[in-house]
């Protein structure tokens, strides 16, 4: 990936991606040297134009957006980064210098959560406790969370309804992690079906 600097006197605009949710985070500003630190350090850094130096994003509140993925527009002269972003983004305590947080894309945010406590093997934690169990136990209380979801689904209580909904997206999380598979590689399979 070769950036064009020359067309914005050095600086071209970055877009700062949440890796997980895919929420637009903040826009910046590289230079060159920002770029190269950024991918050295695998921290986001900015070209600032009002401290007119280089700024790591969370050097003062420690809130660093670590980098998983850089890609270039197809004119090469803007950035999208993916980062893992710790703590809000914004100075306003948001998550998003857009606005506040969204819960479209949260699934892979819980994935992600689900993973750690596996890990981690974080003892008080249900999901870790329920995988340690083993893919019988998981697989069976996928079962019963998709049986109570069909109960609810013939009463109107949507209250009821989207609670069983979402009980039973997070235990097939847990299945899913239980079998080694991840949640993008399940919409692969859809996405395929859809092309045909």
């Amino acid at each position: 990936m070769k950036i064009d600097f020359t067309k914005g006197n050095g600086l071209v605009p970055v877009v700062i991606q949440d890796y997980n949710s895919l929420q637009v985070l903040m826009v910046g500003y590289m230079n060159e040297e920002a770029l190269n630190k950024t991918r050295e350090e695998k921290k986001v850094t900015f070209f600032s134009r009002s401290k007119n130096r280089l700024w790591t994003k969370g050097e003062t509140s420690g809130n660093y957006l670590y980098v998983i993925e850089i890609s270039a527009d197809c004119d090469n002269d803007s950035i999208l980064i993916k980062a893992d972003p710790v703590g809000p983004v914004c100075h306003t305590g948001s998550t998003s210098c857009f606005g506040n947080e969204t819960a479209k894309g949260f699934i892979y945010e819980l994935e992600s959560i689900i993973n750690q406590r596996i890990k981690n093997n974080t003892e008080e934690s249900y999901t870790n406790k329920l995988y340690k169990k083993g893919i019988n136990k998981v697989a069976q209380k996928v079962g019963e969370e998709a049986v109570e979801l069909i109960i609810e689904s013939k009463d109107n209580n949507m209250e009821l309804f989207r609670n069983e909904a979402a009980d039973l997206l997070y235990h097939l999380l847990i299945l899913l992690k239980t079998k080694g598979v991840n949640l993008e590689s399940i919409e692969e399979v859809l996405k395929k079906r859809h092309e045909k």
